[in-house]
């Protein structure tokens, strides 16, 4: 497999390991890598999906992104929640709860990542960036 030689400041860019690191003082931001070969943003890897490489950096989220899916759940739980997949505007996809009504919630609303956290599961909370138009439904 072919593998780009690099320099220096590009060799030191990323984390030998693949596991993440911390960039600056812990926020609220999400944290994700990005592989220094092929460019390729991903959540909580250690080798990059696509070409396999280990050589990854990590970098912070601005937190924006679509709902690519959303279900509700009912198990395990004294009330409905939803949980969704949100595509962030870097690339990569993190499974997280959206606020609001666990059936307002549809594939394709823009979101962005809240300073809150779910108590539960630890995973992030996003909020609705705008009401959509659903007159149709």
């Amino acid at each position: 497999m072919y593998h780009p030689s690099g320099n220096i400041a590009r060799q030191t860019a990323g984390s030998g390991t693949g596991v993440l690191e911390p960039v600056a003082p812990a926020t609220d931001a999400i944290l994700f890598q990005r592989c220094t070969w092929c460019g390729t943003a991903m959540y909580h890897r250690l080798l990059c999906p696509v070409c396999q490489c280990g050589d990854l950096r990590t970098e912070r989220s601005e937190g924006v992104g679509t709902v690519r899916h959303a279900t509700v759940v009912h198990r395990n739980t004294p009330v409905a929640r939803n949980v969704s997949l949100i595509e962030l505007t870097e690339g990569f996809v993190v499974r997280g709860r959206v606020m609001g009504p666990p059936a307002a919630i549809h594939s394709g609303d823009r979101v962005r990542m809240s300073t809150v956290k779910d108590p539960v599961r630890g995973e992030p909370v996003f909020q609705l960036l705008d009401e959509p138009y659903r007159a149709w439904h």
